[in-house]
């Protein structure tokens, strides 16, 4: 059964007719066919109010079919309660004399007696005199409605006022759309960010966002965010950056079998967070180590092993060798020396091997100083009683080797940190650790861990007498 009626066939055709037999289907087939297709639900009325289309959406609501609708005048007794009827005829027919398109809501009656809340639009339709001719209605389930009108409005609101960015990417891995928050994340504007490479708006990390994003393309969306760290090219440099992200595959609803448009990344940075967390994680373990040090030092009949016993658990995860440097003749209260006195000299106490790992060795007993030269990282420490940072920077292998070897440290060390060792009011030597290329310069956070690694060095040195004849008496 047609979708709408036809108003009646001609006997013969004319020579200059198509046959709808052999050259496709007429104009009626036609619109049949569009209005079945249609995923709303779509009636029409004549002037008179006789139905005169009805498509498949309105029968799959309703229950009623075509054959059953079209040529009823009105919906009075069939889809509509008689009480409401006169109501709902009126709302409809209004259309064929206003502008645009009416809005309205009401119940209509299904054909096996149930009630279907229904949002209606209609509009009027005109002949070719350019006079109403009836009126179109279409119409879905208020709660279908609802949910689209919903889901128009969280990607509006996604895209506009959320506290998170929101990215769409493309099956090449280009942005293709961005909300205010992700562009001020990646330090553009959101047009300025459309259809540009990742590489060019992250210089690290980007590897692993493109791995990340692929993997959803072909597998769908990961059961958990991931946190990724990035560096994010802006106009101010390079800025390090931590986001936990959520993925989501996009896919066509108008497609029969998931066409994949692309990714839904949504990310939000949590830099301090995991800054924090990351600053916390390394107190405690620093704490345990000193914790670990201190019983283990205490089984120790000799306090210079001690002193190398604390040395050795302070560079786990912080620091790749260490030694330790008295002073030579023996401590030196403060007071004892002037700026005019001899430049104070060194002798290596103990150090770590350079070679293969293995414990910190006890040396120095032939009382040999050690050649540093003037303005020596080590004696700016002792000078100043005070912890001093070095770093050979950004040198290549060669140089930082040759920086290395001019102090007197490993070739491999590339940063330095030296902490002051005191006891009893009086300095002792110094305590320096070294990092080699892999690891990040000493900062702040480190001098105060190594000056609470020097403290215990200190009473350990001065408990064994290692520090010269002051220290045995």
């Amino acid at each position: 059964m047609s979708a709408s009626r036809r108003s009646g066939t001609t006997d013969e055709l004319g020579p200059d007719e198509p046959d709808p037999e052999r050259d496709g289907p007429d104009g009626a087939d036609l619109l049949a066919a569009l209005l079945d297709g249609m995923d709303a639900a779509l009636c029409a009325f004549d002037a008179d109010g006789v139905v005169t289309h009805w498509n498949r959406e309105a029968e799959r609501i309703l229950g009623w079919t075509a054959a059953e609708a079209v040529g009823r005048r009105g919906f009075a007794g069939w889809a509509v309660r008689t009480a409401d009827a006169e109501d709902v005829e009126t709302r409809l027919m209004t259309a064929m004399q206003a502008p645009g398109r009416q809005v309205h809501e009401f119940a209509l009656l299904t054909k096996d007696g149930g009630r279907v809340l229904v949002r209606t639009q209609s509009a009027a339709v005109h002949g070719p005199d350019g006079k109403p001719a009836g009126v179109y209605c279409a119409f879905s389930e208020v709660h279908t409605q609802i949910d689209l009108e919903r889901s128009i409005a969280l990607s509006e609101a996604l895209f506009e006022d959320a506290s998170w960015g929101v990215v769409l990417v493309d099956a090449d891995l280009r942005p293709a759309v961005v909300n205010a928050h992700a562009a001020r994340a990646l330090g553009t504007g959101r047009t300025a960010v459309l259809g540009r490479p990742l590489g060019d708006l992250l210089s690290q990390g980007v590897e692993e966002l493109e791995s990340a994003l692929t993997h959803v393309l072909a597998e769908g969306a990961p059961p958990a965010p991931a946190e990724m760290w990035v560096s994010v090219r802006t106009a101010e440099g390079e800025k390090r950056r931590c986001w936990r992200s959520g993925f989501l595959r996009l896919a066509s609803p108008l497609a029969e079998e998931p066409v994949p448009l692309g990714v839904g990344w949504l990310f939000q940075d949590v830099t301090e967070a995991k800054q924090t967390e990351q600053e916390a994680a390394l107190l405690r373990f620093r704490t345990n180590q000193l914790h670990r040090a201190a019983r283990a030092a205490a089984e120790c009949e000799d306090p210079g092993e001690a002193a190398t016993v604390h040395l050795d658990f302070s560079l786990a995860g912080f620091a790749d060798h260490a030694l330790i440097d008295r002073v030579a003749g023996g401590p030196v209260a403060d007071g004892d020396r002037d700026g005019d006195g001899p430049p104070m000299r060194l002798v290596r106490a103990a150090d770590t091997p350079s070679g293969a790992p293995g414990p910190s060795l006890l040396v120095g007993k032939a009382e040999l100083p050690v050649w540093y030269t003037e303005g020596h990282p080590a004696l700016q420490c002792v000078e100043r009683a005070g912890s001093v940072r070095a770093s050979a920077g950004v040198a290549d292998a060669e140089r930082a080797r040759e920086w290395a070897l001019a102090r007197q440290w490993p070739g491999d060390a590339v940063h330095a940190l030296c902490a002051v060792l005191r006891s009893r009011g009086r300095t002792l030597g110094v305590v320096t650790f070294l990092r080699g290329a892999g690891r990040s310069q000493f900062e702040r956070a480190d001098a105060v861990y190594a000056e609470d690694v020097a403290v215990r060095i200190a009473a350990a040195l001065d408990l064994a007498g290692l520090a010269g004849p002051a220290g045995e008496r």
